[in-house]
């Protein structure tokens, strides 16, 4: 891979730092108990993540993640899911083996460490807090801190602009198709992890530079890449 030294590493949340499928999957199913529709199942919802929280109630309404659902089924589902996850972003959610010491071996290094979503910031600040991360990074981008989210580049440029840095000296860490095509439309190095959601498909067939199955690879990647 061809990386020079980062001036930032923009690190994404769901499915790359946070296993956050467990309390999305309760909320999802709590939701259509309350509609009197079929539960979906933690399976199903791995499959439907990474979009933000509207496009998964929209495919859990369905069962299906390229489906839309009536308005008003939708109207009355959206707000039950904000309150259920309101109570429940970060009791089952759980850190990805190897996260924590990923950071603190970039931290050590002195990397510039910020972090992008498409989870609504009602969301992310809270769940950052109840991991132990919210500390670990100078910016936190949410998915519904600019007009636009990823897979548009804007999330990843307004980072690199407030840090100061140049976009084809940063790499953004992700998990998914969005991540690579927002990291590709900014400019960023862009970088893997192998487990996560990418609505079952392999993240490799979506050209990463390189995938890592832990974090704790990716400050010995940069080195080697230097």
């Amino acid at each position: 891979m061809n990386l020079p030294r980062p001036d930032m590493i923009l690190i994404d949340v769901d499915g790359t730092l946070v296993d956050s499928v467990p309390d999305l999957a309760w909320c999802v199913d709590a939701m259509m108990r309350e509609l009197g529709l079929p539960e979906r199942g933690e399976a199903a919802v791995r499959q439907w993540v990474g979009n933000g929280v509207p496009r998964l109630v929209e495919r859990a309404l369905v069962n299906d993640l390229n489906g839309m659902p009536d308005k008003a089924l939708y109207d009355k589902a959206y707000p039950i899911f904000l309150d259920l996850y309101a109570d429940n972003t970060a009791k089952r959610s759980r850190l990805y083996p190897g996260v924590q010491e990923g950071l603190d071996d970039l931290q050590a290094a002195g990397f510039r460490l910020g972090c992008v979503t498409n989870k609504a910031e009602q969301f992310t600040l809270p769940l950052l807090r109840d991991l132990g991360l919210a500390e670990r990074f100078e910016i936190v981008i949410a998915g519904d801190t600019l007009p636009k989210k990823k897979p548009d580049p804007l999330p990843l440029l307004h980072a690199a602009e407030h840090m100061g840095a140049r976009p084809e000296n940063c790499l953004m860490l992700g998990d998914s198709q969005s991540d690579v095509k927002a990291a590709r439309a900014a400019g960023f190095h862009i970088v893997c992890m192998s487990y996560g959601y990418n609505h079952g498909e392999d993240i490799r067939d979506s050209h990463p530079d390189a995938v890592i199955d832990s974090m704790t690879e990716l400050r010995p990647l940069i080195d080697e890449a230097a």
